[in-house]
Formats: structure tokens, sequence, C-alpha cells
């Protein structure tokens, strides 16, 4: 196997890591907010909201599945182009959809839909490229 395949697998093996990680966690967030319902801007609302957000299970979940996140991401900018992550990573914006509508009970209207398909669209566009087209920073630096 080539070095460029597999950096392309491992790539896309944390691309895919940081998708669910990302999408659990923002589902888990959105599900503890939910319960601890409206955020009054004002001391006391802030207090009430801080309180309960400590106390909640779904919000730890979430934190925990983000910080999950954060530590794929950064593995993958180790050796991956920004401008390949990222565009690559917008596909959890078409899953977190899919997941809104499955568990969240969202609607979702067919303008949205089309924009989530066009962002699929360039995904796999991204997805066709080297995931790294730089020099490694060690590389150029000496």
């Amino acid at each position: 196997m080539t070095h460029e395949r597999r950096l392309r697998i491992k790539t896309l093996f944390m691309v895919l890591l940081m998708v669910v990680c990302a999408n659990t966690g923002d589902l888990m967030l959105k599900r503890g907010m939910s319960r601890i319902g409206e955020v009054q801007p004002s001391l006391a609302g802030l207090t009430r909201a801080f309180s309960l957000t400590v106390s909640n299970e779904s919000i730890w979940i979430g934190i925990i599945f983000l910080s999950g996140f954060m530590v794929s991401y950064m593995t993958v900018l180790s050796w991956a182009d920004y401008s390949y992550v990222m565009p690559a990573g917008a596909f959890g914006y078409a899953v977190l959809t899919l997941l809104a509508v499955i568990f969240l009970h969202e609607a979702v209207s067919p303008r949205r839909w089309l924009g989530v398909l066009f962002i699929c669209v360039g995904v796999l566009l991204v997805g066709q490229t080297k995931p790294r087209t730089t020099p490694e920073v060690r590389e150029a630096l000496a």
C-alpha cells in the first residue's frame, strides 16, 4: 500500500471519528438543554441554568464526545491539510440534519434538504483530492 493511500485511509477514518463525536456531542447537548429549558439572560436565570447544567448527565456525555471530537480534530490536522479536513468534516452537517429528524423530531424543509445535498456534493468533490498537498512543516523549516 502506498504512502498516499495509507494517508487517505487514516485521514478519512479520523474525519469519520470527528463526525461521530461531534454529532453525538451536539445531540446530547441539545437533549440536555431541552430538559433544562430556556435560559433567561439574567443573573438568576444564568445561575439556575448553570446549576441545572452541571447536574445534567446528557450535557456531560455531550462534553465528553465533544472532547473526543477535539482530540480527533487536532490529530488529523497534524498530518492533513486544513482545506481538506474542514470540508470533509462538513459531511457531519448532513448526518446531523438526519439525526435531528430521527431523534429530535425536527421538521426539515425541502430547501434545507437541498442545502444538505449541496454540502454532500462538496464533500464528495473534496474527498477526491489528496489529504496533504503541502510539505510537512518540519521539511519546510529545514
